[in-house]
């Protein structure tokens, strides 16, 4: 029998971003997101962050990331990601001007 994949792991490499499964049909929904995310973590000179050496926006980015993790685990079925019909995994960006990121994509099976 030959090998077959049963999940891949997608991690971010760096924080302040999250790989997240989510509606990807309709591009209001990561509007949405971004709103609700902005007003739960405020930025910005009235924010209550102490931790700013790496710009206003650093801490806010670790607090969105942490609240989603930073990687998605996806089964595999019949050599697909087995996602919902509407579904696809975005990269969430959290810094206003982030350094390029990378994945690592670890499948495994048997």
């Amino acid at each position: 029998m030959g090998w077959a994949q049963k999940e891949v792991k997608m991690p971010a490499m760096k924080r302040g971003c999250h790989l997240v499964t989510h509606l990807n049909a309709d591009p209001d929904v990561r509007v949405d997101m971004e709103t609700f995310l902005n007003q739960t973590v405020p930025e910005g000179r009235g924010a209550p962050w102490v931790h700013t050496d790496e710009g206003p926006d650093d801490m806010p980015a670790h607090c969105k990331a942490s609240m989603f993790g930073s990687s998605v685990s996806i089964p595999i079925s019949n050599g697909r990601l087995n996602l919902g019909t509407w579904q696809g995994v975005w990269l969430c960006e959290h810094r206003d001007r982030a350094s390029g990121r990378r994945l690592v994509v670890t499948m495994q099976g048997e």
